[in-house]
């Protein structure tokens, strides 16, 4: 499943995949992978994605109940 909050997230504090890739040291290509859904990323990984953009694990991470 796509995560469009992350994707969100990230044209909020208008940084490319790659600028928040350098800041949290990944390949830009992880971070494309985990918006278009064909990556998991560890909870390590989740946290820096959240510190970076100042949002929470449940604002980014957290698929809402059906």
């Amino acid at each position: 499943m796509k995560n469009q909050r992350l994707k969100i997230a990230r044209l909020e504090k208008d940084l490319s995949q790659a600028e928040l890739a350098n800041l949290i040291g990944v390949t830009r290509q992880t971070i494309g992978l985990i918006e278009s859904g064909n990556y998991n990323p560890t909870l390590k990984l989740c946290v820096a994605i959240c510190q970076a953009l100042d949002k929470t694990l449940d604002d980014l991470f957290w698929e809402d109940p059906l």
